[in-house]
């Protein structure tokens, strides 16, 4: 089938993705086995089944179910207590008021909605009809009492955060405490319900032996619903697990007894191309899923493979084929992995998403997100992500790496293309083995199987020279960026023309140092070949040489840093290599850079720069952007220039995104610092960042409006002799004056976080985080903890 190279198998035509780093290894027959198993169907048809309702940017989609709108924020343990006693307390009072007949008139809706001749002129029941009548009543009294004040004291939930958060043996041991105390009211009969059951029935004139039956059976009738009541609330269905252990077991449970539909909708039956006409293609690829031979990146990369075949009805019999002919294995990754070879965290390839951590249960986060699980996507990707946080504070760990690893999945689902930078002997581990990469490039490594485009795969000399003077002198002051690319292009374009490619980085070098041999020959070359524009370009490039303004020198002096025996065979430009370059976007692709860091950190940020210049140039520039385009930089320290921070703005309107890591904002210019923090969608600050950093994202997040209480202490004057004995006496006790105190509550506007708080008050493996997605809904900025890869 013809797909563009997006999801046939390993091919060697020209213009293809690159193979793998080392010898590729057959895939396996079947993907690897879950770790464990649902109760009901195979894994992954409880996979595809589950769930994955709307929710706010960074919410873990699968099986999330949003708190009730009409629940409101729980106060304080001391105010729930104080309120469900009182409310228990007033409950009884109204309940025995009533009982005992001091509220007047409470029986007239009785009496108006039963027979008169139950009733004898003061009041009473002349008969078994009347007394059972007002039994009844009572009861419904007593049920309706109950019920209001137990909403009205949330009894429920102080039940839940002061005795069932304990433990499951506190939750068993108050829930049996309520049983007995029910059941000790019906016995003694305080609530007349055993005096309903047995006081109207004629059990002396029946049998001794129907009557035990009958007894026991009425006993079963009144005691039973109570036992059965206070043991679910105990957890004792669930082997004690109770609490907020039990609530998340029962959601597991939920999650993993998912039923097939009944109406014709079971994701695992593949409904989609049932309804396109395609029975047989669906019922092998149900029996895939069914058998267990099918992985969530098989179902995700065929369902992407049937979204295009969608746009392009023509591929129709050559997506059937190949799934009768293959079945789970169809439309491979162009490497022919069906799975990384390890995950460091968890993934939902239907909702795209990374599991992070959770919401920390703050007061500083809403409400509705406390302890709710924390995820990224390509949705908030695509608005670009800034992590700042000092070193160890697992950014790569518990950030890049989990990123990194979501989008080299969904790059196997045909759905992504990842490009992650990090320094050598770092980013193995950091970022994953090579064996989940399909190009790794080791710059400066002479094992290196693939090398770096040095000029992204371009064939325009002014395109190339743009992107060369950004990542030479994009950083250093004085030196003017658009006069640097003038420079390089009246060297490249002729160069070009002669030799029909770029110069190597020792001929450039050459060229920029002024009249050389090498000059000379290039000017006769282009006299003789008749190319009488690029030998104007030439001789302009000769008279700027030596100017006050000229370029060329800072442009040869930054260029030395990569002409170095380490860098010797690196950024090829006859051919002869298997240079990566940043034109592979259109594919999707899983690479991964080590850049050297010891002894060339200035080389390794200059071609950060250089890196970052191009995916921003290549993925706006991309003919086909169905294909989610991220680059992760795993440290961007000295890497940002005006022209890049611009470019990542507008990424979020070309279907990519950037993932930036920074130790502090002082590794950008003091001038970048703003404009970067704006042109990024989310903003993510680690525990231990400094003031200085803290008052810059405080900045960014703004402020909000908060209620205040300002408590006002005022000394007490007594005029009365004894009032002031009084005061006297207990001021010798207590040690401190009688006041009183006055609360005035008020409306101000307050930062989200301040920098104070973001330096100081953020806990070891949290962070706090904003997330901003392409469609512009937002989420506050949040106390995250991390989960990291461990």
């Amino acid at each position: 089938m013809d797909t563009e190279g997006t999801h046939d198998g390993r091919t060697s035509r020209g213009g293809r993705v690159p193979r793998p780093a080392g010898p590729p290894e057959p895939p396996p027959a079947l993907p690897p086995k879950p770790s464990h198993a649902p109760t009901v169907g195979s894994p992954l048809a409880t996979w595809a089944r589950t769930p994955r309702p709307k929710a706010e940017p960074g919410v873990w989609r699968f099986g999330y179910q949003p708190k009730r709108a009409d629940e409101a924020e729980p106060g304080t343990d001391r105010s729930l207590l104080s309120g469900a006693v009182i409310s228990f307390l007033a409950c009884v009072l109204v309940w025995s008021l009533l009982t005992n007949g001091y509220i007047p008139y409470i029986q007239v809706p009785l009496k108006l909605f039963t027979p008169r001749d139950w009733w004898e002129l003061g009041g009473g029941a002349t008969d078994h009809r009347g007394m059972a009548a007002l039994q009844v009543y009572e009861l419904l009294l007593t049920g309706g009492l109950v019920f209001w004040f137990s909403r009205l004291g949330s009894w429920g939930l102080a039940f839940e955060r002061l005795v069932a958060a304990r433990g499951p043996r506190a939750r068993a041991v108050g829930a049996a405490a309520g049983a007995l105390f029910v059941m000790m009211l019906i016995w003694t009969g305080t609530v007349p319900a055993e005096a309903l059951l047995f006081q109207h029935l004629p059990l002396r004139e029946i049998a001794p032996t129907q009557g035990l039956l009958i007894t026991l059976l009425l006993y079963g009738v009144l005691y039973v619903p109570v036992l059965v009541y206070y043991a679910r609330l105990g957890g004792w269905r669930r082997g004690g697990q109770g609490g907020t252990a039990g609530t998340a077991a029962a959601a597991t449970a939920a999650v993993h007894q998912q039923v097939a539909p009944e109406d014709g909708t079971d994701p695992a039956q593949w409904p989609q191309l049932r309804a396109a006409g395609l029975w047989e293609v669906a019922e092998r690829l149900g029996g895939e899923v069914v058998g267990g031979r099918m992985n969530d990146v098989d179902y995700a990369r065929i369902r992407r493979a049937w979204d295009s075949v969608q746009a392009d009805p023509t591929r129709v019999r050559a997506f059937a084929d190949s799934v009768r002919d293959k079945g789970a294995a169809a439309c491979l990754h162009p490497s022919g992995d069906r799975d990384l070879p390890v995950r460091a965290a968890r993934h939902d390839l239907l909702a795209r998403q990374v599991l992070l951590g959770s919401v920390e249960d703050q007061e500083r986060n809403p409400y509705a997100r406390r302890g709710t699980p924390l995820a990224l996507d390509p949705e908030v990707l695509g608005t670009s992500l800034l992590a700042v946080g000092p070193s160890g504070t697992g950014k790569t760990a518990r950030l890049v790496r989990p990123v990194v690893e979501s989008l080299a999945l969904q790059a196997l689902a045909g759905q992504a293309a990842v490009i992650a930078v990090g320094s050598a002997g770092t980013a193995g581990p950091g970022l994953g083995p090579d064996a989940g990469y399909d190009i790794v490039v080791r710059v400066g490594d002479p094992g290196s199987v693939h090398d770096l485009d040095l000029y992204g795969g371009t064939a325009d000399p002014d395109e190339a020279a743009t992107l060369l003077a950004e990542a030479f002198v994009g950083d250093v002051p004085g030196v003017d960026v658009r006069r640097a690319a003038t420079a390089l292009a009246q060297l490249l374009g002729p160069y070009r023309a002669v030799h029909g490619r770029f110069p190597a980085v020792p001929e450039l070098r050459e060229l920029l140092d002024g009249p050389s041999p090498a000059l000379d020959a290039l000017r006769h070359a282009l006299a003789d070949a008749g190319e009488q524009a690029m030998l104007r370009e030439l001789d302009a490039r000769a008279r700027q040489h030596g100017a006050p303004a000229d370029p060329g020198p800072a442009l040869a002096d930054r260029l030395a840093l990569l002409d170095r025996p380490a860098f010797a065979g690196f950024f090829d430009t006859t051919g002869q290599g298997r240079p990566f370059s940043m034109r592979a976007l259109e594919h999707p692709v899983r690479v991964r850079i080590d850049l050297p860091e010891r002894g060339h950190a200035d080389a390794s940020r200059m071609l950060a720069r250089l890196l970052l210049a191009q995916f921003n140039a290549c993925a706006a520039a991309r003919a086909d952007r169905s294909l989610f385009a991220f680059l992760a930089l795993d440290d961007a320290s000295h890497t940002l220039t005006p022209e890049t921070v611009r470019g990542v703005q507008r990424l979020r309107s070309v279907n990519a995104g950037v993932l930036l890591t920074l130790r502090a904002l002082d590794d950008v210019p003091e001038a970048l610092r703003t404009p970067l923090l704006g042109a990024v969608g989310c903003r993510m600050a680690f525990s231990g960042v400094t003031t200085w950093d803290g008052k810059r994202f405080a900045e960014a997040w703004g402020t909000e409006w908060v209620e205040t209480r300002d408590v006002t202490h005022r000394t007490v004057f007594a005029d009365q002799p004894l009032t002031r004995a009084i005061h006297a006496f207990r001021k010798m006790v207590t040690g401190k004056a009688v006041t009183t105190d006055a609360v005035t509550v008020r409306q101000v506007e307050r930062e989200r976080w301040s920098a104070s708080e973001l330096a100081h008050a953020v806990p070891p493996g949290c962070a706090v985080l904003s997330l901003t997605s392409v469609r512009g809904e937002r989420a506050a900025p949040l106390l995250v903890r991390l989960s990291g890869t461990g």
